[in-house]
């Protein structure tokens, strides 16, 4: 695994989870090329299995399988944190929306487009942009509404914009189970035994960052461009959590029930199994 590739997203969930291993703060032999990009470019990367390692959407990973594993540790799941669609006015009916009716999205193949999709396919009028280029974009009247993820969740009601529907909520509502955002991957072609070793480094890389979080404050900052701290902080404490360590059986429970609700709206292809190492 010396020459191996990691590829994971600069917001702060990512760069706080990877710190340790990255900036050896770890005891460990594995030194691979890091790749930071936004996640809609690593979910394209993953379509020819460019990386060892990777962050991805779970709305893309079906389509990806056949290249790579779940790992058990470093992914984003949980309540009270799914994509939003927001807009400028309040009083929009969703059930009752013109067909011309336009939501900026983070990217096609991301989990937010396929809540989206599961619940409300007769919005099909959708423009791809950056995550963090999609506030402006309602702001300005250039959409119609906007499916914000990450940190804009945070920052949306300060700028004027309201809530159309939390995507979490929904999801919490029809399934009773946390959300899968995104999770980390490594190739099927890799030795088990390697799968493993990353899988337990990620976990150690997480554990050292909870107990010591001075530590990862720095490479954090670094590339949150001009996230406030707070932010900084609702965005790790939100996506951070116990399934990041440790996906259990409500995790994998929660990612197998959307993978089938995908597929059931006729969105998704089947995965391959075993989808977990």
């Amino acid at each position: 695994m010396s020459e191996s590739t990691l590829g994971f997203s600069t917001c702060p969930n990512d760069t706080f989870i990877f710190d340790a291993w990255v900036n050896s703060r770890l005891e460990n032999d594995i030194k691979p090329f890091i790749y930071l990009s936004d996640v809609d470019e690593l979910n394209k990367m993953a379509l020819n299995a460019k990386l060892d390692i990777t962050k991805l959407s779970f709305g893309v990973y079906p389509e990806v399988s056949e290249h790579y594993q779940i790992l058990d540790s470093g992914s984003a799941l949980g309540f009270g944190c799914g994509p939003l669609l927001i807009c400028k006015e309040k009083r929009i009916d969703l059930n009752n929306l013109p067909s011309n009716f336009s939501v900026a999205i983070p990217g096609e193949r991301t989990t937010a487009n396929l809540l989206l999709s599961i619940a409300y396919p007769q919005i099909t009028n959708k423009v791809i942009m950056l995550f963090s280029e999609i506030e402006q974009a309602v702001l300005s009247g250039a959409v119609d509404a906007g499916l914000i993820i990450h940190e804009n969740r945070f920052t949306y009601a300060a700028k004027g914009l309201h809530k159309l529907i939390d995507l979490g909520e929904f999801w919490e509502n029809k399934t009773g189970l946390p959300i899968p955002l995104g999770c980390i991957t490594i190739k099927r072609s890799l030795p088990e035994e390697d799968k493993i070793k990353i899988q337990e480094l990620i976990r150690k890389s997480i554990e050292h960052a909870f107990s010591n979080p001075q530590d990862s404050s720095e490479y954090v900052s670094l590339h949150a461009q001009e996230m406030k701290p707070e932010v900084m902080k609702q965005h790790i404490d939100l996506y951070v959590n116990k399934f990041s360590i440790s996906l259990g059986d409500d995790g994998k429970k929660a990612i197998k029930t959307l993978f089938a609700e995908g597929e059931k709206a006729g969105i998704l292809k089947k995965a391959v199994e075993p989808l977990f190492i």
